[in-house]
């Protein structure tokens, strides 16, 4: 996770010139209504916390990315909703409350507090883009051996230049 972390370091540094491009970053942004560098890249770094630090609520040997976010939505009765993010039909929506049920409050702390947003704020947001960014990780229907993380990396490395 060292390298997911330095990634939304330097992300942090960024000045919100990135360059727009295929998979999740250029769906993110079509979600946003075009190129609106900062606000995408905000986004994926709230995609990129929400996947680092779920594996870390869910314990040892959960590792982290989609498959412990999957363990999670699983695990609070929404596998339905994340498995159709995941597969190649239609994305199921989510609401914020499922959200705020899935994650809890320790994580939904450590989000509020390392985004800066409220907990009504961020759950609204993830709520909107977490089935995107999932079914953009996903194209094939299967999880990502890495998790995701490496693409989410290789995202925020583009911004980071």
């Amino acid at each position: 996770m060292g390298l997911l972390d330095l990634a939304i370091g330097m992300l942090g540094n960024n000045n919100g010139q990135g360059a727009r491009g295929g998979g999740l970053g250029g769906a993110l942004g079509g979600m946003l209504g075009g190129g609106h560098g900062g606000g995408q890249a905000d986004l994926l770094r709230i995609v990129a916390l929400v996947l680092s630090q779920v594996g870390q609520q869910g314990g040892p040997g959960t590792g982290g990315g989609l498959g412990a976010l999957v363990e999670q939505f699983t695990r609070s009765g929404l596998g339905d909703v994340v498995s159709s993010w995941v597969g190649t039909g239609a994305n199921q929506p989510v609401s914020p409350g499922q959200l705020g049920q899935v994650f809890g409050d320790d994580l939904l702390g450590r989000l509020t507090q390392q985004t800066g947003l409220s907990q009504g704020d961020l759950l609204s947001q993830l709520s909107q883009v977490l089935p995107q960014a999932v079914d953009q990780m996903t194209p094939q229907g299967q999880l990502p051996a890495d998790g995701g993380l490496g693409e989410i990396g290789s995202i925020l490395e583009r911004f980071a230049r």
